[in-house]
């Protein structure tokens, strides 16, 4: 080994990073970012053990002297209700672990779930007075629930990381310059991108899950085929926003700084892993600005509730939404060169 020579590549590629402005920006700014979301998302006490469903159907002077001998115990969040069928359902699915109608003195605990049994017996002298009721139905083991997540999440790695380096590399290696030169516009050339990594995208995605129902039987209410064009359209979005972001960077170190910071909030924010019931208003807020939220939140309704394409249509019109949006900006945006 030539110690010279190998200082030379070690000295030219260190010169070559400190020159990026941009990439060495990014690497110091990521993790603040990171550290500071972390520290919003879950700031105070502590994450709550419990969550309670509150029936808010009584005038707000009753309410508000009721909610105070219930709200004396810590670490359970509160989620007011203002149907008491949407409630139970929750209940019945495990979303929440109690629903407590204060104004009939009246609750309801899920005889399934070992957290509604423990909730009950941690607010025994509270509860004092009031009917208990129950629930039944079918229980969702947590690896039913968590499926659209990590469906969706697998989805959204594949899009954004599988478009945006494809996109910098040919820009880099002056692959798009050479395209420029033939009649291909812009846009045809983004939508053919998008739609290949669809296809690929649905196909991997659909092996994936028919695999692992014959090792795990998913729990199922809904229509597949439901499913499956929640699916596509929230994978459509998804490979909008990759090709967005990859419209003009030249960089492969900024775009993976780009994409990390695309899709870690969406990993964090989008209901993977938990409930945002009883989250903060805001946090709720921001979760409903990111693609993930409503693909997990739609795929979710279809399997553990049953949910038609009407039914979630709220979720199915934001997804279309914000792929006409990504879609329109990465071919506006978009750049042959590697010249910004």
């Amino acid at each position: 080994m030539n110690i010279k020579r190998f200082f030379a590549v070690f000295k030219a590629r260190n010169i070559e990073f400190f020159r990026d402005k941009s990439s060495l920006s990014w690497n110091l700014a990521f993790p603040v970012l990171l550290l500071v979301g972390f520290s919003l998302i879950f700031s105070g006490e502590g994450r709550s053990a419990y969550k309670i469903g509150l029936i808010e159907e009584q005038t707000l002077e009753n309410r508000d002297i009721e909610k105070v001998a219930i709200k004396n115990t810590r670490f359970i969040d509160y989620v007011e209700y203002q149907r008491i069928d949407i409630a139970i359902e929750k209940l019945t699915r495990h979303s929440i672990d109690l629903v407590v109608d204060q104004y009939n003195k009246q609750f309801w605990a899920n005889e399934e779930s070992a957290k509604s049994y423990l909730v009950e017996r941690i607010l025994s002298e509270q509860l004092q007075g009031y009917s208990r009721l129950k629930t039944s139905g079918k229980k969702i083991r947590y690896v039913d629930w968590v499926l659209p997540g990590i469906l969706g999440m697998n989805m959204m790695f594949s899009c954004l990381f599988g478009v945006g380096y494809v996109i910098v590399r040919y820009r880099k290696n002056s692959v798009l310059k050479r395209l420029k030169a033939t009649p291909l516009s812009a846009f045809e050339f983004v939508s053919a991108q998008l739609f290949s990594r669809l296809f690929i995208v649905m196909f991997i995605s659909t092996l994936v899950y028919s695999g692992c129902n014959l090792l795990f039987d998913f729990f199922m209410l809904g229509s597949y085929f439901d499913l499956f064009v929640i699916g596509m359209l929230g994978a459509f979005c998804l490979i909008s926003l990759g090709l967005l972001v990859a419209s003009r960077s030249k960089s492969e170190e900024l775009i993976g700084g780009l994409l990390n910071v695309t899709s870690w909030p969406m990993m964090l924010l989008s209901g993977v892993w938990f409930s945002l019931e009883g989250a903060p208003s805001a946090l709720k807020f921001l979760a409903d600005m990111l693609p993930l939220t409503h693909i997990v939140s739609g795929a979710r309704k279809v399997i553990t509730e049953g949910a038609t394409l009407s039914d979630i249509s709220y979720h199915v019109n934001i997804l279309l939404l914000m792929s006409v949006i990504f879609l329109a900006l990465g071919a506006y945006f978009f750049s042959w060169n590697t010249e910004r």
